[in-house]
């Protein structure tokens, strides 16, 4: 008995072709999916609101306990108040320094001041009344003069010439007082002589004093005390006070 063989097709000569309808249905789909995809994050994003967060605007999210911000303000006012006393106490140096446009000037102003300082020593530092003072009656009972005699003298005790207005007042003596000088009876006018003229007219070159010749009335037999008062052209008030009995 012969095998039974059975012939089987071939397939050489036969080709399976795909489904081209499905395949391109697929990727349109795909694509489409694609796009969608695409223009739903657009939108999204187009969308989306910005996140605002602390961080962001700068801000500290833990803000700082009132402590903490009263120590930071105060320390920097400390700061300001250093940094302005800096600024006055370089301005007060300068302006004590006098600064390079005052430096002459300063200068200039010193070495007056030493020429003045030399003469000072030759201005009027005491006066003195004359002992040769004393009252004059040319007659009157009731009538009586004052002849004073009044010098000038500078720090080494010489009697000098100088420029100055003289002050005469006369007061009664209290006698047996602590206080001498009692009522004033007369005070006279001024004597002006700081005019080169006038000072001249009342000056005693051989007594290296000046003469005064001081009217006066009076008709009780008293003890006044004269008091005499220089007026300098340095501010300075010199006094010097003469005790004169009336006898009648």
């Amino acid at each position: 008995m012969k095998p039974e063989i059975r012939s089987q097709p071939s397939n050489a000569g036969s080709h399976t072709k795909p489904a081209v309808g499905g395949s391109e249905t697929r990727s349109q789909k795909s694509a489409q999916q694609r796009w969608v995809s695409i223009k739903t994050r657009r939108w999204r994003v187009g969308n989306q609101k910005p996140e605002i967060s602390p961080a962001t605007l700068g801000l500290n999210q833990n803000p700082p306990l009132a402590g903490q911000n009263l120590s930071s303000v105060l320390c920097r006012l400390s700061t300001v108040v250093c940094l302005l006393a800096m600024l006055l106490g370089g301005a007060g140096c300068e302006s004590a320094s006098g600064g390079p446009g005052l430096t002459g000037s300063a200068t200039k102003t010193d070495d007056d001041l030493r020429r003045l300082s030399v003469y000072s020593h030759f201005a009027p530092a005491k006066i003195n009344i004359i002992p040769l003072t004393e009252f004059i009656s040319p007659g009157n009972a009731r009538q009586a003069n004052i002849n004073l005699y009044v010098s000038l003298l500078d720090s080494f005790g010489s009697q000098i010439k100088s420029p100055c207005v003289f002050r005469f007042e006369l007061y009664q003596k209290v006698q047996r007082s602590s206080e001498p000088k009692g009522r004033r009876v007369i005070i006279w006018p001024d004597i002006d002589l700081t005019d080169l003229v006038e000072n001249d007219e009342y000056w005693r070159d051989f007594l290296r004093a000046y003469e005064f010749n001081l009217p006066f009335e009076s008709a009780t037999k008293q003890s006044y005390i004269l008091q005499v008062t220089s007026l300098c052209p340095t501010g300075r008030r010199l006094s010097d006070e003469f005790v004169l009995n009336l006898m009648r």
